[in-house]
């Protein structure tokens, strides 16, 4: 089973396990989140959302918050000036553990995964 959520006015497509980079969110780290923007539900019995699933939520833990690789920026031009400018944005770690569809359905995260055991402890 996987899910289309809304974060931030994003949409990513998640499965159980899946660990995701979105804009930075105000939760602390190590803290557990509820997405209940979810606009698809696929798998065997796939729901679209008009907007939303009706009762479907992403149950995410809160991995960290950090910034991402550096990006420069330059202008320049002839004869006059030259000037970089650089910058990193924020984002915040996800880890899905919980899909559920809203009709009694659910997908959770294998304990035996990699990230599980990474991330779960």
């Amino acid at each position: 089973m996987y899910g289309v959520v809304q974060i931030g006015g994003h949409q990513y497509k998640v499965q159980a396990g899946d660990v995701l980079d979105v804009q930075k969110l105000s939760d602390e780290a190590g803290s557990t989140i509820e997405l209940d923007q979810v606009l698809f539900i696929g798998g065997e019995n796939a729901q679209v959302g008009a907007p939303t699933v009706k009762g479907a939520k992403v149950t995410a833990k809160v991995i960290k918050h950090d910034k991402s690789r550096k990006v420069l920026v330059s202008v320049r031009k002839p004869g006059r000036y030259r000037k970089t400018n650089g910058h990193r944005q924020q984002y915040t770690s996800l880890l899905i553990t919980e899909l559920n569809d809203g009709a009694g359905n659910s997908a959770k995260i294998d304990a035996k995964s990699k990230n599980a055991e990474k991330f779960l402890k």
